[in-house]
């Protein structure tokens, strides 16, 4: 360091300026070219530093700016959203309540209709059961009732004679004409 601060000092160590050469001793000039450089910089760079800083500023302040306007359009539109969110989600408990309902209203419609239809099978099968019975029971009754018939046909046949036979068409029909004569 002693080197550096004794080429400022003394100026015979420096070489003379009617000679013109590079100096090699790279302690000894850059100091002073860095001196130089900054010195003519800072003067000179000044306003044009300035300006570009003042630019700079003003992008930096223009971006803050616009992204707190950005920022306030995302908060409303969160908002916004939010608030068509909660009205979406009441809109659907609504719809899932009222389609809970319905279901419930239409199971016990279907329960009712399937209730009536089977009263109402139960009802026609009880009718064809009864109208089969009363079938039967006629079917029953004329087949006795032609037994008898023949068997009593048969009977008076076989114990009616032909004189017999003729003397009781001829009371029956003397009944008949008696009953005639009441009723003229």
């Amino acid at each position: 360091m002693k080197n550096v601060t004794d080429s400022f000092v003394y100026p015979g160590h420096w070489p003379s300026a009617g000679s013109f050469g590079f100096n090699t001793d790279i302690l000894a000039t850059n100091p002073i070219n860095l001196s130089v450089v900054i010195g003519v910089l800072i003067f000179f760079g000044k306003g044009v530093l300035s300006d570009l800083l003042d630019n700079r500023k003003l992008r930096i302040v223009n971006t803050i700016r616009n992204s707190e306007e950005l920022r306030e359009r995302a908060v409303e539109q969160l908002e916004k959203a939010r608030a068509r969110l909660r009205k979406v989600e009441m809109e659907a408990d609504q719809f899932r309540a009222n389609g809970y309902s319905e279901i419930e209203r239409d199971k016990l419609n279907f329960i009712n209709s399937t209730y009536k239809t089977l009263e109402q099978l139960e009802n026609y099968k009880n009718e064809t059961i009864h109208f089969e019975q009363q079938r039967a029971i006629n079917q029953v009754r004329q087949r006795v009732f032609q037994q008898a018939l023949q068997g009593a046909l048969g009977t008076l046949n076989s114990c009616l004679s032909n004189e017999l036979h003729l003397r009781t068409i001829n009371a029956n029909i003397g009944m008949f004409g008696a009953m005639k004569e009441i009723t003229d």
